[in-house]
């Protein structure tokens, strides 16, 4: 039985990384931060099924001591300060998770597990101000975020790492992922929620930013089984994943909306403290190379993944205050 030990595990990819590995009979260790509350709402039906240890990307000793402790053949770096917006009023912390975060766990594995396999969650957020179009493993980076600048120290790390101490390390370049499992404050999640409040009669408004915005969006749930394919290889390489597909907010909004028979027209309201200070215009990505090497494809598309995500709202509404 290999063991996996995941960074993150808490949060959207880290609950279905943690029931596919279940799935194929994996030992499945998570790392948790120290907290007066438990906020396991996403692995509350997994927690029986899972290990869970204390440690935090800030502290190397606790991350070197979770590792000798549970000797992991494949470790999953999840965790990270991943919202962008956050990233601009808090880009210090934002800077020791999402970015020092990543050489504190390379460190940590060189010491206690240096035969594992690492995952590093980069994102497409690094890309930026894109250089080309689509974007593949091949262009330049320039983020335009705090969050994008973290993400790309940790990208070229586990790159430094890799290279320089001959470790199993790679990095994810992952597009848009999304689920009911999203954060609310992320915008397609934003968006579902508030399509279901307005159905049901809740609520009135959704107030957005950049209607214009582009993005390649996917399911997480068909993401996640990238992640496990690369740690698969012969040879350590990172890989783009996305959809090749890019939709507007606006679009969005379109789908969400008509999926219950309204118009956004009627109910989205552009509000400028929504507008990033540096804008992402236009991401859309070419996941060719993990396609021919890793023989992986995205199942959802953006049409069923914008309906399971309502539904799941709707749902959840209609069940009460709580309800997970």
């Amino acid at each position: 039985m290999p063991t996996a030990l995941i960074t993150g595990i808490t949060g959207q990819d880290g609950s279905y990384l943690a029931e596919l590995l279940l799935s194929k009979g994996y030992r499945v260790v998570g790392v948790v931060r120290r907290s007066s509350t438990t906020p396991y709402e996403r692995i509350g039906h997994l927690v029986d099924q899972v290990e869970l240890v204390s440690a935090d990307l800030l502290d190397q000793t606790s991350l070197v001591d979770a590792i000798e402790a549970t000797a992991p053949d494949e470790i999953y770096n999840l965790a990270a300060q991943s919202f962008v917006a956050t990233s601009w009023t808090q880009p210090v912390l934002t800077g020791e998770f999402t970015g020092l975060g990543v050489t504190r766990m390379l460190e940590a594995m060189k010491r206690a597990a240096p035969k594992a396999r690492f995952y590093q969650a980069s994102s497409s957020e690094q890309f930026g101000m894109v250089q080309e179009t689509p974007q593949r493993e091949s262009t330049p980076f320039y983020p335009r975020s705090p969050y994008g600048v973290a993400k790309m120290y940790g990208h070229w790390i586990t790159v430094n790492y890799r290279e320089s101490f001959n470790l199993y390390a790679v990095s994810g370049i992952l597009f848009n992922h999304e689920s009911p499992r999203r954060g609310l404050e992320f915008v397609t999640r934003k968006v579902t929620d508030a399509v279901a409040r307005i159905k049901l009669g809740t609520a009135r408004e959704l107030r957005l930013g950049n209607l214009d915005a582009r993005r390649d969006w996917g399911f997480a749930g068909d993401y996640v089984d990238a992640m496990w394919r690369m740690l698969q290889q012969d040879t350590p390489d990172d890989f783009v994943i996305g959809t090749g597909k890019t939709w507007t907010v606006r679009q969005l909004c379109e789908e969400a909306f008509s999926y219950v028979g309204l118009d956004y027209q009627e109910f989205v309201t552009l509000d400028p403290k929504f507008m990033r200070p540096a804008e992402v215009d236009l991401l859309v990505a070419d996941p060719s190379k993990a396609s021919r090497v890793l023989g992986w494809e995205p199942r959802v598309d953006f049409h069923g993944l914008v309906h399971m995500m309502v539904d799941a709202d709707l749902a959840r509404h209609r069940a009460g205050p709580g309800a997970g």
